[in-house]
């Protein structure tokens, strides 16, 4: 069977609305000999003649009858799915969002966030998944609605991204460890138990390489995948943690941070998205929540 042309549906809507051949070019804007050509394709197409001679004017068919309704709402139906979104009801909304960051984000950014959408959506639900990888698979299956990360090569080249916010690596210990109580150098840093993290459990990282240049190595005692087991570790022993410090704000509470004695660059954190729901009204009121959340940030 060949591929149906849907435009005459527009046609056959026009005609059994109008009842007049001439209205129905008009209402289309056609010429009356586009008009004729259109209708003998729709008699050809349905079998029927849909319109018929009486006195001066044309009456419809039975079987004209007999669409004139049902086409009418698909016509219909089809202007409603090509539409523009009509504005979002907050109120009447009903979704599970799932969002994936790394840790720290939920911890700092959490509370505002989930007090807005209570306030202005509160049938919706909010998932936090924590992100072990940076893969862009979960966004590209549509698994995740969003994600925060830094942008690199292993994000699918069609992924969305805005930024979040500016962040930097700094150094946390123990209240009491003898970093906290005088000048910390870059010898000192270097000197003390490191923790280091990596979600794949690789020893050497940026910190690694600015120290090299200053001739200095220091020792990695333990490795862990997650700021706040790097951070429980720090509270409990002598070791030293270099983590995020905007993600990691709330985290780090009754503990002592200093700025790296050493040079390394910030970084950006970024909003991640999928094209699929660049355009869907529910998904961008989410992403201006995020955004607003991490504002103060920026």
């Amino acid at each position: 069977m060949s591929t149906p042309d849907f435009n005459l549906l527009l046609t056959l809507d026009a005609v059994l609305t109008e009842g007049s051949v001439a209205r129905a070019a008009k209402r289309l804007g056609l010429s009356p000999s586009a008009m004729s050509r259109a209708l003998a394709r729709l008699r050809e197409t349905t079998g029927d003649p849909l319109l018929v001679r009486a006195g001066r004017g044309l009456v419809p068919t039975p079987r004209a009858l007999e669409l004139r309704e049902k086409v009418s709402q698909i016509v219909q139906d089809a202007e409603a799915v090509l539409r523009p979104t009509e504005n979002l009801n907050l109120k009447q909304l009903e979704r599970t969002f799932t969002i994936r960051t790394r840790e720290g984000f939920v911890e700092n950014f959490g509370p505002g966030l989930l007090v807005r959408v209570a306030e202005e959506a509160p049938g919706v639900r909010l998932c936090f998944v924590q992100k072990l990888d940076k893969d862009s698979v979960l966004l590209r299956n549509g698994t995740v609605d969003l994600e925060t990360g830094i942008v690199g090569n292993t994000m699918g080249p069609e992924v969305r991204a805005q930024a979040l916010l500016r962040d930097r690596l700094v150094g946390v210990v123990r209240i009491g460890h003898p970093l906290s109580k005088g000048e910390i150098t870059a010898a000192s840093y270097a000197s003390g138990k490191h923790i280091g993290v990596s979600l794949r459990g690789n020893e050497k990282g940026l910190i690694d390489e600015a120290l090299s240049l200053l001739n200095l190595e220091r020792d990695v005692a333990t490795i862990v995948g997650g700021f706040s087991t790097a951070l429980a570790l720090t509270r409990a022993t002598d070791m030293i943690a270099s983590v995020p410090e905007r993600h990691t704000g709330n985290l780090r509470a009754g503990m002592f941070s200093f700025p790296l004695p050493i040079t390394m660059p910030e970084f950006t954190v970024s909003l991640l998205w999928h094209p699929r729901f660049h355009a869907d009204p529910a998904h961008r009121w989410l992403r201006g929540l995020v955004l607003d959340a991490c504002a103060s940030f920026r």
